[in-house]
């Protein structure tokens, strides 16, 4: 499927997007979009965290073919990397998560659509190469939100990520100051069939809760979850080894350690930290993903040494798209995958297969 951007951009790296979205985005998006809770402690530590771990360069070894499949669930993925769930495209473009998804397909990379995406989940699939996974804001109308599992299970998703980190929002200093608010002619067409829908994941006046986020979402909700849908269920926003392993017993098929993009609780540990420990307590018994601060193809690579089976990111991608639409998301998920690929070769890794602690510099 063609994308709708085929110029080049001066970008060589994911900092150098950032850079030219923020001269394109508007300052009410651009604050929701880079902000993150309170100071931004966990926001800057997220990046941080991955450059104090260094990697041990390994010599003499036959590079000459690196391969960086993976396969998550049945299904084959070309690189260890897919685009986080993030809300609101078509506030940086203007077909939003249209454009998104055949950057996707260009990238062979799996999108997984947000609850408050701005495009049907059905339209997305439609022009998707290979299965979406679906992230799931769990209702307070339970019966709603049964449906839109259901929902998202019909149009083809291959995964449910369910955000279990969230029951509110995190102090949002950015966005406070800048009064955030969708603009008009902006509609989220996965909750507009609720009684009052929603209409931003703000919270309410005098109140610390939103109308997005169920404050009572427990342990015994992803169980009811796990009952409804044949598709393997992932716990999003893991940071505890206590929580790692619970979520072994409540049917879950997998986790996302996340600190939800250092947007809710500030000076909460970055996923760097957070991974290894939850990797230990899991012990294998299903695969872990990491997300929060990857913006380096080394990055990636330390997060699979530290054993993560994947990673997501969000930001970047949104600053593709911002600058490039399709083609921007499309480059910013190759030159990661570049990135990935030099990093495998120089630490003597030709396979996902072969990286583990090993390849970190103790």
């Amino acid at each position: 499927m063609p994308i709708d951007e085929s110029r080049e951009t001066e970008a060589v790296c994911l900092a150098d997007f950032e850079t030219l979205a923020r001269e394109r985005i508007p300052v009410m998006a651009w604050e929701y979009i880079a902000g993150g809770a309170g100071d931004e402690t966990s926001l800057r530590w997220n990046r941080e965290a991955w450059n104090e771990l260094r990697l041990l360069p390994r010599i003499l070894v036959d590079v000459s073919r690196i391969d960086t499949r993976v396969t998550l669930w049945g299904q084959e993925m070309a690189a260890p990397v897919l685009l986080a769930p993030a809300a609101y495209h078509r506030l940086v473009h203007p077909r939003g998560e249209l454009a998104t998804v055949e950057g996707a397909n260009a990238a062979e990379a799996t999108l997984v659509v947000s609850t408050a995406a701005t495009t049907a989940v059905e339209e997305i699939a439609a022009a998707a190469a290979q299965p979406l996974w679906f992230q799931l804001y769990v209702q307070k109308d339970r019966a709603f939100t049964r449906d839109l599992v259901q929902r998202a299970e019909a149009a083809g998703c291959g995964a449910l990520c369910v955000t279990v980190d969230t029951p509110v929002g995190g102090a949002r200093n950015r966005e406070a100051r800048v009064r955030f608010a969708l603009p008009d002619g902006l509609s989220l067409p996965h909750l507009e069939k609720l009684p009052q829908p929603v209409s931003s994941h703000a919270p309410d006046q005098q109140t610390i809760y939103s109308s997005l986020f169920d404050p009572t979402l427990s342990w015994r909700d992803v169980e009811w979850l796990c009952s409804l849908t044949r598709l393997p269920v992932l716990l999003k926003g893991v940071l505890a080894e206590d929580d790692a392993r619970r979520s072994l017993d409540s049917g879950a098929a997998g986790i996302i350690v996340s600190n939800h993009g250092a947007r809710n609780l500030d000076t909460a540990p970055a996923t760097a930290w957070a991974l290894p420990r939850v990797v230990d307590a899991v012990a294998g018994r299903f695969p872990v993903l990491v997300d929060g601060g990857i913006r380096r193809g080394t990055d990636v690579l330390k997060a699979l040494a530290l054993g993560a089976a994947a990673v997501l990111i969000g930001r970047p991608y949104l600053h593709g798209l911002a600058v490039a639409g399709a083609a921007g998301v499309a480059q910013v998920v190759t030159l990661l995958r570049r990135e990935l690929e030099m990093a495998m070769a120089l630490t003597g890794r030709t396979s996902i297969a072969r990286i583990d602690r090993s390849v970190l510099w103790e």
